[in-house]
């Protein structure tokens, strides 16, 4: 007989809980360590909590839960999370989202949002658990190892410099990424974004490469970047490229995220990655100059957990 236990994430689950996330998704960029790191800080207000399913003792899939901050929307969370694929379909995953959806619903949340494999098996799992579709991202991939586009030249006044520079007053580089953050395309606007919570949560991550991450300024004055962070072996991510409202239009995040892919293919990395809302079209076409080819998608799925139907879009 099958023995199934539902618990929270212990450290020493950190290197089985990453294999459950990156199985068959080569595009996704984690660590254990960033599992284990992000599992061990708590952000004002999230109550984020990593279950993890044991099947017969051993941990075969996990999930990451937890109330959405950074927004003034009120009552939304987030589960999001994978079973290893020899052990779907025995209801590990079924069970985890059950205990995900009685701990968020604790914590005042009525909206659940959760992001699905664009693939059948999984599509169908999450409309037979009552969440109905949203957005759509796509994944797109690039060998590093293949040349770069030739650089434009910089215009009069810009000058591209990596994110180390700014360690001392990260604050210039907070106000860009909660500008853009604010014009997301997204179900949930990302309008309350903290000082404190992005040093601890964005700034101060662990695989964050403030020498690949490169800094747009323009006149002095910081503008637009493109931040990376990296596996420590060869494989690179797209965290965010993100640009001032008032400095779009210039080509500022295009010149930042070549600089910063040409760092990581200078320092040895061979595989980037990044990822886009599809709705996205000045992103994507950032991407598709730079040489990046889609590689997979997943949608988002919304589901109440409060019994009314999700308000029409």
């Amino acid at each position: 007989m099958t023995s199934l236990t539902i618990r929270d994430f212990r450290p020493e689950d950190a290197d089985a809980v990453a294999a459950a996330h990156r199985a068959g998704r080569e595009h996704l960029v984690q660590t254990p360590e960033m599992f284990a790191w992000r599992a061990a800080r708590q952000a004002k207000g999230a109550h984020y909590r990593v279950l993890v399913a044991e099947l017969d003792g051993r941990v075969v899939g996990a999930v990451r839960c937890g109330v959405v901050v950074g927004t003034s929307a009120v009552g939304i969370g987030h589960a999001n999370g994978s079973v290893l694929p020899g052990h779907r379909r025995r209801g590990a995953f079924t069970a985890l989202l059950a205990a995900a959806e009685r701990h968020l619903a604790g914590h005042g949340v009525t909206e659940l949002h959760s992001w699905v494999d664009d693939e059948p098996g999984s599509l169908a799992f999450a409309a037979a658990r009552g969440f109905t579709p949203g957005r759509t991202a796509h994944f797109a991939g690039r060998d590093l190892t293949v040349p770069l586009p030739v650089a434009p030249p910089l215009p009069a006044g810009v000058e591209l410099r990596p994110a180390s520079g700014f360690a001392a007053d990260p604050y210039p580089l907070f106000e860009i990424d909660a500008d853009a953050a604010r014009d997301e395309p997204g179900e949930v606007v990302m309008d309350a974004a903290e000082y404190d919570e992005w040093l601890a949560g964005e700034w101060n991550r662990p695989d964050l490469d403030r020498e690949l991450t490169v800094v747009a300024v323009v006149d002095g004055v910081p503008a637009a970047f493109s931040s990376a962070t990296t596996d420590g072996a060869d494989r690179y991510w797209s965290a965010f490229t993100a640009c001032r409202r008032e400095y779009r239009g210039r080509g500022l995040a295009k010149l930042a995220k070549l600089e910063s892919l040409r760092r990581a293919r200078a320092a040895g990395l061979r595989h980037a990655y990044t990822s886009n809302d599809a709705g996205n079209a000045p992103m994507l076409a950032i991407n598709a100059w730079l040489g990046y080819e889609r590689c997979a998608s997943e949608r988002k799925f919304i589901k109440r957990l409060d019994g009314r139907a999700r308000p029409p879009q």
